[in-house]
C-alpha cells in the first residue's frame, strides 16, 4: 500500500517534478498550496488543476494571508530593516507553508513531509528547521536527492516531466519564480550568471515606459506600529498590503536586484519586487523617527538586524525571535498617527507625518528658533566636545 506524504506545492517546476517522483517511489502524494496572497483566482485554479493533472491523492488550498500578516509582516515592519540592509525577506512565507503542511499531515495521520527545495539554496534550511521545531517528522526532499546524480537539475526535471506527458510553462524553463503577499522573487537564467535581467524577469512592477503620468498619493494610519487603514478605509492587514501592492506596482516601486550572503555560504542573486511592503516600511519609518526617542532610534536597528538574520537563516521558532519581538513590540507603543506617501515612479517618499506623539519642543524648532541663550549653547558645546577638544590640545 502507498504511504501518505504531504507535499508543499506551488505548481512550479520543482514541486511539479516532486509529484511523479514521489509516486514512483510508493508515496500517495497529498499537496497543500498555502495561498499567501501572491496569486489571483486564475492562478489558484491553475495550481489546483496542475496538482490533479499530476495525479495527486488530494489537494488542499489554504488561505495564508492573515497568518503571514500577523506572523511576519507586523514584526518585520516593526523591525524596519532588510537583510544586509536591502532584501525584504520575501520568502518568509515558507514558515507559514510549513504550518499548513504540518496541519494537513495531522489530518491524514502521517509524519511524512516533502518539499521542492534544492540543495543549493536557503529554503531547504527554512523548511527543514521549521519542520524539526514542530515535531518528529520524516522530511523528503526530491530535488536534493536527484542532485546526487544530476548537476543540471532544472533541465533534468523538465525532461522528466515531459517524458511523462506533463508540460512545463515557458517562464518556468528560464526562471524560478516565487509570488506571495509580500512580493515576487525571480532567480535563474541570466540572473544567476551575473548579467542584466531579461524582459521575462519581471513580476508585478511596470517598466518606466508604462508608469502613470500623474503622481500617486496615499495616506496610511498606524496604531502601535501596525498599519490599520489606507486612505481612511479600515482594512484587515493582508487586504491592506494587497491594496498597496496594486497601487504602487504600476509605478515600479519596490523593484530591485539583490546579491547577498546566503545561509549556506554561496552568493545569492535575485530580482525582487515588493511594492506594498517597501511603501509600508517607508511610512512606518517616517512615523517612528518622529516619535521615538534618540536612544530608541539608535539602539533599535541593532535588535532589528538580529531579528532579520534569525528569520532569514531559518530560526523562525528559536526563542531568541520571541525575545527580540518583545522589545520591538514595546518600542511601538507610541507609534500612532498618519503618514502621507507620494511617488512619481520607482521611489516612494513620506511627505507628511501627523501624530500626537511627535517629539516637538514647545519653545524651539531645529535651525529656526530656540528658547535658550548663547551662553547655554556655548556651555553645551564645550562640555559635549570636552574629550575631543582635550585630545587636540594635548597632542598638537
Amino acid at each position: 500500500m502507498s504511504k501518505d506524504i504531504v507535499l508543499a506545492f506551488s505548481g512550479g517546476l520543482d514541486t511539479s517534478f516532486c509529484v511523479p517522483y514521489l509516486k514512483e517511489r510508493g508515496w500517495a502524494v497529498h499537496t497543500v498550496f498555502a495561498d499567501t496572497g501572491g496569486v489571483d483566482a486564475e492562478e489558484r485554479a491553475y495550481i489546483e488543476a496542475r496538482a490533479h493533472e499530476l495525479g495527486v491523492a488530494s489537494h488542499l488550498t489554504v488561505d495564508g494571508g492573515p497568518a503571514i500578516w500577523n506572523g511576519f509582516v507586523k514584526p518585520f515592519v516593526w523591525a524596519g530593516e532588510g537583510y544586509q540592509g536591502q532584501y525584504p525577506l520575501l520568502v518568509s512565507d515558507r514558515y507559514l507553508i510549513v504550518d499548513a503542511a504540518i496541519k494537513r499531515a495531522g489530518e491524514l495521520g502521517t509524519k511524512a513531509i516533502a518539499h521542492g527545495c534544492t540543495g543549493m539554496g536557503n529554503d531547504q534550511v527554512r523548511f527543514d528547521l521549521a519542520v524539526k521545531a514542530l515535531g518528529d517528522y520524516e522530511i523528503v526532499a526530491p530535488i536534493r536527492e536527484i542532485q546526487k546524480e544530476h548537476t543540471q537539475t532544472r533541465a533534468y526535471e523538465q525532461a522528466y516531466l515531459e517524458e511523462r506527458g506533463f508540460g512545463v510553462r515557458a517562464k518556468q524553463k528560464s526562471y524560478t519564480i516565487n509570488e506571495n503577499l509580500l512580493g515576487v522573487t525571480l532567480s535563474g537564467g541570466e540572473i544567476d550568471h551575473w548579467k542584466a535581467p531579461g524582459e521575462g524577469a519581471r513580476g508585478w512592477c511596470k517598466p518606466r515606459a508604462e508608469w502613470p503620468a500623474e503622481k500617486l498619493s496615499v495616506t496610511l494610519a498606524f496604531e502601535q506600529g501596525v498599519a490599520v487603514s489606507l486612505n481612511g478605509e479600515k482594512l484587515p492587514g493582508a487586504q491592506l498590503l494587497a491594496k498597496l501592492n496594486a497601487l504602487f506596482a504600476p509605478y515600479g516601486v519596490g523593484r530591485g536586484m539583490y546579491t547577498g550572503d546566503t545561509t549556506i555560504g554561496l552568493k545569492g542573486r535575485i530580482v525582487y519586487e515588493a511594492p506594498g511592503l517597501i511603501s509600508l516600511l517607508a511610512a512606518h519609518r517616517a512615523l517612528e523617527e518622529a516619535v521615538l526617542s534618540k536612544q530608541q532610534n539608535r539602539f533599535k536597528p541593532d535588535v532589528a538586524r538580529k531579528w532579520v538574520e534569525v528569520v532569514y537563516e531559518g530560526f523562525f521558532h528559536d526563542p531568541i525571535k520571541t525575545d527580540l519581538e518583545a522589545f520591538l513590540a514595546s518600542s511601538q507603543r507610541c507609534v500612532n498617527g498618519e503618514v502621507v506617501l507620494e511617488t512619481a515612479g520607482a521611489q516612494v517618499t513620506a511627505v507628511e507625518v501627523r501624530s500626537p506623539h511627535i517629539l516637538n519642543a514647545k519653545g524651539a524648532t531645529y535651525a529656526q528658533s530656540a528658547d535658550w541663550g548663547v551662553a547655554e549653547a556655548e556651555g553645551f558645546i564645550k562640555l559635549f566636545g570636552m574629550s575631543s577638544t582635550l585630545w587636540a590640545e594635548v597632542n598638537r
